[in-house]
């Protein structure tokens, strides 16, 4: 049983990807994660479970993740494994796995035969590092990526004074089980074209780096003119802020101590908060000359520090009144856990389900990803007790005949988007369809895409969310340009947008508009809030959506902590900023992936004859999906991971410790390494003690063994720790310190495994991130970006406007040919 919290009904649910049969053979969270969104979608989900269950099971959010599925008990190391496995391969679609190569391989898997056995089938890996190249070999725990590629380093500022920090939100693991999604679903709409099945592959790496709005290019930059730029930390060592934009998005705590997420972005809005704040008048002061940019790091720090005590003088009552009188200012209060379920919008939108569990009882959690005008997509069901499968497949009756068709052509060849939408959060995912075959036609207003300048080097910023594109600009405020619009949308196949809730409307490109002009297009909205509602008109910025949807707080949950003084208040705040968003672990391009994950679902229900065609998602909804293990609420649930030893890490066992030169990852919470733990470490510490000797001894002495092990690890360098724990099974990886794309650019081993070569107009032949997914027979685009309006007389000319119109148009204002 399942109720929907908000204002949706029940009627006309849809589920796109009904008939749809899945194996599910993962046992980490980003299967975990793929699995679940196929199943709220419509998919039949099988896991395979060894006889004491999926590890997926002891996750707090297991009620969450485990909705909507099938259980059967599976033993993959007896005898009959494989015959059982085959057995119910023989009438899937799709099969995921989590297990490494070398695992696999052990189980007596071999993808290769089973697709030959299979030849229908989608199977998708799930790595840590991908199934080739010089990390390949590593424990693929997300910690160890995470510490290996140089994340922990990029959130150094969560520590005050800064050191490489432990993430608790799982970005990667989200990140690459949407990635498999993609992979699988745009495998199967080929598999319409060809008959055919493929082995599709995801890893952590790319997942993470996926998230990653701009750095890379900035990076690029960097390293191609290293004495023309020089990037510029937006905090001093001493955690001062020295970038006029994070005045702009100023945390900070309230009187009654509430911490509050500001997002003054746009120049009249950081005007509307001064006037609030009543600091106006104090810029006639010739000291402040050139405000927002400052002359020093000092002056920097006294403004803030007006700013922040200013916050202070005021109850969070008192500030919600503010916001409810000026429409121009607002700010998100810092939720975390369950809590987050009351944010209004998510109320307004139904974002939350209550189902009956028959383990654990009532449990609330986030409905599904995606919405339509009608609401969630379908009432989950609970997760199943272990063995509980009951039946076979049921019939598919609504298999496409195949054509016979083996061409390699990308899976998306011929599919056409039309995007209307600035920045990141829901433009980028049509990036990422770009390179599966889609054809990507963007509108940008006459002065382009905002992104496209938010660095200082022109277009480094939006080079990333252009790859693939045609871009053309169009000023649809004119009646000639909402008329171009239309008559591309009159042959697309999906469009995407990403406005405020109202602007679509108003511009002429609303949902009803263009169902009218096009009744089977699929049209995507994908706002920071929502469609509609309370928040829907407000605009979304990645800190202000952290803060609401619990980012931060997940991250660093002591950072926003009642204050006794503003040098407190100073101290916390860019470790609550830096938890929310860095550059590189942001809600925006988990948002992105969401995003994708809806539209092949979108193309695939309309493949089978079940179209979704209002299809709605936001980016703060798309949060409480990331942050599931911490959201779910149920009777006498375990309590939420959470960083020990200083944000070190979870455990003794899964942290960050210092070397005798640089710091490793050590990453050993499962009990079978314990072992050859013990062993790997005699000589340099002794853990062979009678109290360390079960899990539940080492979690009552955590502390102890934690002192134990750096002392024992200080005794070597990091380079020497990775070696010889790695040579014992043991995961355990230097970390990198430095910028995590700098890293895959300069390496030529990484560079060879994870990147590929492009052309752009900005950046000539240049290094991008491969595609996300990799598929064994179809091919992948990896194409560049492109310049504001390059493409607008070429698509004008394409649909029928000649010359002399686009030259006309061009002088009127009303387009711009790049």
């Amino acid at each position: 049983m399942s109720v929907s919290l908000g204002s949706p009904t029940d009627s006309g649910l849809i589920e796109p990807l009904a008939g749809i049969r899945v194996v599910d053979l993962s046992t980490t969270l980003p299967g975990a994660v793929c699995t679940q969104f196929l199943a709220d979608c419509g998919a039949e989900v099988l896991m395979l479970e060894p006889p004491g269950g999926s590890p997926v099971r002891s996750l707090r959010g297991w009620p969450a993740f485990g909705r909507g599925k099938r259980s059967q008990i599976v033993d993959l190391k007896s005898g009959s494994g494989a015959s059982q496995l085959d057995e119910v391969l023989r009438d899937a679609d799709a099969m995921v796995t989590t297990f490494s190569a070398s695992a696999l391989l052990e189980l007596g898997i071999d993808s290769v035969a089973l697709s030959a056995r299979h030849p229908r089938l989608v199977i998708a890996h799930i790595t840590g590092w991908g199934r080739s190249g010089p990390w390949r070999d590593l424990k693929g725990y997300e910690g160890l990526v995470l510490a290996k590629a140089g994340l922990f380093h990029a959130v150094r500022r969560m520590a005050n004074p800064p050191r490489p920090s432990y993430v608790s939100v799982p970005y990667a693991s989200f990140a690459t089980g949407h990635i498999a999604v993609q992979g699988i679903l745009a495998a199967l709409h080929e598999r319409n074209r060809s008959g055919s099945g493929q082995i599709v592959e995801a890893d952590l790496v790319r997942g993470v780096h996926a998230i990653d709005a701009w750095n890379w290019f900035g990076e690029m930059v960097g390293i191609r003119w290293p004495e023309a730029y020089n990037t510029v930390d937006a905090w001093t060592e001493q955690g001062t802020p020295q970038s006029p934009m994070l005045l702009a998005l100023l945390a900070a705590p309230t009187k009654d101590g509430h911490w509050l997420q500001f997002a003054q972005v746009k120049p009249n809005l950081f005007a509307a908060m001064l006037t609030e704040f009543g600091v106006m008048e104090l810029l006639a002061d010739p000291k402040w000359k050139g405000f927002p940019t400052l002359e020093s790091p000092e002056l920097y720090r006294e403004f803030w520090s007006i700013l922040l005590a200013k916050v202070g003088e005021r109850t969070l009552a008192e500030w919600q009144q503010c916001f409810d009188d000026n429409p121009d200012l607002c700010a998100e209060l810092f939720r975390s856990g369950p809590e987050v379920f009351g944010h209004p919008q998510l109320v307004y939108e139904g974002r939350s389900t209550l189902v009956e569990d028959p383990g654990v009882g009532l449990v609330r959690q986030p409905s599904t990803l995606v919405h339509t005008q009608n609401g969630m997509l379908r009432r989950p069901s609970p997760a199943p007790r272990l063995g509980n499968d009951g039946g076979i497949w049921a019939a598919d009756e609504s298999v496409v005949e195949a054509s016979g068709d083996t061409r390699s052509a990308p899976p998306l060849t011929g599919i056409t988007i039309v995007e209307f939408g600035e920045m990141f959060a829901a433009p980028y995912a049509s990036s990422v369809l770009a390179d599966l075959g889609a054809r990507v036609i963007k509108f940008e207003n006459i002065n382009g895409d905002d992104i496209r300048n938010l660095l200082p080097f022109p277009e480094a910023a939006g080079a990333k969310v252009m790859q693939g594109k045609e871009s053309i600009q169009v000023d649809l405020h004119t009646e000639e340009g909402r008329a171009v619009a239309h008559r591309i949308v009159a042959s697309a196949d999906v469009v995407l947008q990403s406005m405020r809730a109202g602007a679509a409307d108003k511009l002429g490109i609303g949902v009803n508009t263009l169902h009218a002009i096009n009744p089977n297009l699929i049209y995507v909205s994908a706002p920071g809030y929502g469609v509609e509602g309370p928040f829907g008109s407000r605009p979304a910025y990645a800190p202000s959506i952290s803060a609401a949807g619990g980012v931060a707080l997940t991250n660093t949950p002591d950072a926003a902590c009642t204050t006794s003084s503003l040098d407190d208040v100073m101290h916390h705040v860019p470790r609550v900023t830096c938890a929310g968003t860095s550059p590189e672990l942001q809600s925006d391009g988990v948002a992105a992936l969401g995003v994708a994950s809806a539209i092949v679902t979108a193309l695939v229900g309309r493949d089978r004859g079940r179209p979704i065609t209002d299809v709605r998602t936001s980016m703060l909804a798309t949060v409480t999906h990331l942050l599931t293990d911490w959201v779910v609420d149920y009777t006498d649930g375990p309590e939420p991971l959470a960083p020990r030893h200083d944000g070190r890490g979870l455990s003794a066992l899964y942290r960050i410790y210092d070397a005798s030169e640089g710091r490793i990852f050590l990453a050993a919470p499962q009990s079978k390494e314990w072992q050859p733990l013990v062993v790997a470490l005699r000589g340099f510490g002794d853990l062979g003690d009678q109290h360390l000797s079960t899990p539940a001894d080492r979690a009552a002495n955590d502390d102890e063994l934690a002192r134990r092990l750096e002392a024992a690890f200080s005794k070597e360098s990091a380079a020497f720790w990775e070696k010889h724990l790695g040579a014992a099974g043991i995961g355990c990886v230097q970390l990198y310190e430095g910028a995590p794309a700098r890293l895959i650019q300069t390496d030529p081993q990484l560079a060879a495994e994870y990147t590929v070569a492009a052309v752009s107009p900005i950046f000539d032949e240049h290094l991008r991130f491969s595609p996300l997914v990799g598929l064994s027979r179809s091919e992948v685009r990896a194409p560049g970006g492109c310049l504001a309006g390059q493409h607008t007389a070429a698509v004008l000319r394409e649909f029928g406007y000649d010359d002399a119109t686009i030259a006309k148009w061009q002088d009127a204002g009303v387009v711009h040919c790049g």
